[in-house]
């Protein structure tokens, strides 16, 4: 099995792992003084607690192979950059001095469901991991939440927005992203702004957890909104001819199109819309649009309109907090954007961000708990409401959805043209925050 073992991930350790982590702490040597007449005399004052470093093993599986690599692998390039910053603060300071140094623990789950039952059951029995995070994509995020459960073991999700996995009562899983249910509903808001005239939707979708999810809330939210559904079908996962999807959307003559899957689908659909010269006004499909190199695809990337968890764009800020009511934590937009690009070379995707986040809300979980100990993290967990680089964070205590995501809202960039005629992504939506008006394609 492959592990990742890029640099700075794994981290030269000062101590063992102690107590819950099942090993030996390493207190640093406290400097003693001679004695003296008084010292023999009478104890003395209690000395203050040695400074202990212990070791955090957080473990996870990443698709660096199969049909989820691109999105995945952004989102284990933000975990890591994560990583690199708690490394280079000297490690996660708890309230009694102990300093936890991360090191991480990952294997390829091929993009495969089998893969990620057996390897979380390993990272948990064999590896003995203290906390995990998620694989990405719903499907695989639904397989090793199980694990986690069934094992009593805390895990952050990325990558998984189901809503029907965090409807299952579980007590240790937390999900960081927006549930399905909200991610097209912004973008059938948009389309009545953008195009009031609108009134035909056709809805192509993946038929896995995640898509159908997202087109179970989509399809009655455009309904209600007075629109006719004149299509609404789903593709097998890694399908690559849609032509038959396509003569279907043309004799339905929609104005608009909503749907996709993943990126590697959502891409190919969106190149061959372009290439049978699709009269359609209005795009939107899930996941591929906010990745960077979604651009590939030349002008079939032009217009299309994709729901994002975060944008390089956003402004969420101390000052924002502020205004909210709630603390702020962690480094800012820019800081984020800024160190990600000069370490990968290219810029962040919303799942780059995504990983980033799921480590800074289990290390804000440990600095809040004081403590390793599971029930603590959670306690925190529980009562966490901050905002951050990647949005508002706040988890449902209601005994069904515990851990659901209640508070990160989505945001829905557009790919343009600039003046200089190259393709970039411009926030069109939420109005509030939008950095260009969108555009109906051409």
């Amino acid at each position: 099995m492959k592990t990742i073992r890029s640099g700075g991930v794994v981290l030269a350790l000062l101590g063992l792992i102690g107590g819950a982590c099942g090993g030996t702490a390493t207190p640093t040597p406290a400097a003693t003084a001679a004695p003296t007449a008084a010292s023999t005399a009478a104890p003395a004052a209690s000395a203050a607690p040695a400074a202990v470093t212990k070791k955090l093993v957080i473990g996870f599986t990443a698709s660096q192979t199969g049909a989820q690599n691109v999105a995945s692998n952004k989102q284990t390039e933000g975990l890591n950059l994560w990583l690199d910053d708690v490394t280079k603060a000297g490690g996660i300071k708890l309230k009694d001095g102990t300093t936890l140094k991360p090191e991480i623990k990952s294997y390829d789950d091929e993009s495969k469901t089998d893969r990620v039952q057996a390897l979380y059951t390993k990272l948990i029995n064999d590896d003995k991991v203290d906390y995990l995070i998620s694989p990405y994509s719903s499907g695989l995020v639904k397989v090793a939440a199980v694990v986690s459960e069934q094992n009593g073991k805390v895990m952050i999700t990325a990558g998984g927005a189901d809503d029907a996995t965090m409807e299952q009562g579980f007590k240790n899983i937390y999900q960081v992203y927006t549930p399905a249910s909200a991610y097209l509903t912004g973008a059938i808001d948009l389309l009545g702004k953008l195009d009031p005239t609108a009134k035909k939707i056709a809805i192509v979708n993946e038929k896995d957890a995640f898509s159908v999810s997202v087109v179970k809330a989509a399809e009655p939210y455009a309904k209600s909104k007075g629109y006719t559904v004149v299509l609404s079908e789903g593709y097998d996962s890694g399908a690559t001819d849609f032509a038959p999807f396509i003569n279907k959307i043309v004799a339905a003559a929609p104005d608009a199109i909503i749907g996709g899957g993943h990126f590697q689908d959502g891409t190919t659909f969106a190149k061959q819309l372009f290439e049978k010269k699709v009269n359609v006004r209005f795009l939107a499909l899930l996941v591929a649009p906010p990745e960077p190199t979604f651009a590939e695809i030349g002008d079939a990337a032009q217009f299309v309109v994709g729901p994002s968890q975060w944008e390089t764009q956003v402004t969420y800020s101390p000052d924002a907090a502020k205004t909210a009511g709630i603390p702020y934590y962690g480094i800012s937009v820019k800081d984020f954007t800024t160190n990600y690009t000069a370490k990968y070379k290219a810029a962040p995707s919303y799942h780059s961000a995504g990983g980033y986040a799921t480590g800074l809300m289990l290390q804000k979980a440990l600095e809040d708990a004081g403590s390793i100990d599971p029930d603590k993290v959670k306690a925190a967990l529980d009562k966490m409401d901050l905002l951050t680089f990647y949005g508002r964070i706040k988890f449902s205590t209601d005994a069904k959805t515990h851990g659901k995501q209640v508070a990160h809202a989505m945001v829905y960039p557009q790919w343009q043209k600039n003046a200089a005629g190259k393709l970039v992504t411009q926030i069109v939506w939420p109005l509030e925050a939008k950095s260009a008006d969108a555009q109906l394609r051409k």
